[in-house]
């Protein structure tokens, strides 16, 4: 596995818990994440909007905060995916 950074994990946990409610294991299990990490995460997530507790049913559930970070996300990840690697000083004086 690659390794990723703290805003690709928040949007695989969100992603997990987008449109479906979900518990800890289940998220833990979709995002490849120890039960501690997972924990922490979620937890950050609640504490920021992106991510409610329902408590009665023990699940999670992405609140619309939430999908406005994953829309971001994947938009930026788009404009990423897309963007061709620097070139190399192969050529003296100009980038580009």
């Amino acid at each position: 596995m690659k390794y990723r950074d703290r805003n690709e994990i928040i949007a695989q946990i969100l992603e997990s818990a987008n449109g479906n409610r979900v518990r800890l294991t289940k998220i833990m299990y979709d995002v490849y994440l120890s039960h501690t990490l997972t924990k922490e995460y979620v937890r950050l997530l609640i504490e920021k909007g992106l991510i409610e507790y329902l408590d009665g049913e023990r699940t999670f559930k992405t609140t619309v905060k939430g999908m406005n970070f994953l829309r971001i996300h994947d938009r930026v990840q788009g404009l990423i995916v897309g963007t061709p690697t620097w070139p190399r000083a192969q050529e003296k004086g100009s980038f580009l």
